[in-house]
């Protein structure tokens, strides 16, 4: 029960009423609740929105497999999720809006606000911190004259602070649009950002040459990616160089159930 007008969730109990007040996480826009944000798409987006979908669900059994993807492809298409988007996923999946929400809420990788051209993550979990995680986003925000998860004036970067993304041994790591940058320091973060605002991007340490936050939601929900040398690259010399000690020393992982198959014996 809630209590009119209270925004709650009533919990009775020994003639006890204890109301707990729902809403955003502090410091966190309201849900999918934009100025301006498109509430449907112009008939040619609709159309073309609904074939690239149609091929998209086709890859799964179920329909609703499928809403992960279609968010990515309407955030491709707005910069981040509005309610044009949620409602064109409900409509193609035979879901509410409640649920399309309950699932675009969840996962932090689908934007509520507009997003800038280039996205721009820098690590601050534990490592990334220590290591200069911290000191980079500092300046980041004073270089770019901007918050965390605020967009530059010209529209190019959005900056964010973001959690471990498991790439710990090559810390601080500083990601645009999902692609890394590894051992970043101060100043090769501010040439960084300072080259995508010249539309003269570096190329990542590893993987594929960025593309924009739009064209890299579009290639997330499953369309081509168009990028020459995609998926290139592989582990790096700091992932790899226990393996080496480890074969230096002529140290070999036990068998799979060594030590039960042991015990067994006795």
């Amino acid at each position: 029960m809630t209590e009119p007008g209270s925004g709650g969730v009533q919990n009775g109990g020994a003639g006890e009423r204890v109301f707990i007040r729902l809403g955003p996480p502090p410091e966190e826009p309201n849900q999918f609740l934009v100025e301006g944000a498109p509430q449907s798409y112009p008939p040619d987006v609709q159309a073309r929105l609904e074939v690239e979908a149609k091929e998209i669900i086709g890859r799964y059994p179920s329909k609703r497999s499928a809403l992960l993807p279609l968010l990515h492809l309407v955030q491709g298409e707005d910069s981040y999720l509005t309610p044009a988007g949620l409602q064109f996923c409900a409509e193609q999946l035979g879901l509410t809006g409640a649920e399309v929400s309950a699932v675009a809420s969840f996962y932090t990788m689908y934007r509520r606000g507009p997003t800038g051209k280039y996205l721009v993550g820098v690590c601050t979990n534990t490592l990334c911190a220590v290591m200069g995680g911290d000191a980079i986003f500092d300046d980041l925000k004073e270089h770019l004259g901007v918050g965390n998860d605020e967009t530059t004036e010209d529209g190019s970067v959005t900056l964010q602070h973001i959690e471990c993304n498991a790439a710990c041994d090559y810390a601080p790591v500083v990601m645009v649009n999902w692609e890394f940058f590894d051992n970043q320091t101060v100043e090769s973060a501010r040439e960084l950002v300072d080259s995508l605002r010249t539309e003269q991007p570096k190329a990542p340490t590893r993987g594929a040459p960025l593309c924009t936050f739009r064209q890299t939601s579009r290639i997330l929900a499953g369309l081509p990616d168009p990028r020459p040398d995609e998926g290139q690259g592989g582990a790096g010399e700091a992932t790899l160089a226990g393996l080496r000690v480890a074969q230096e020393n002529g140290m070999e992982a036990p068998e799979a159930n060594s030590e039960n198959k042991s015990e067994a014996g006795q």
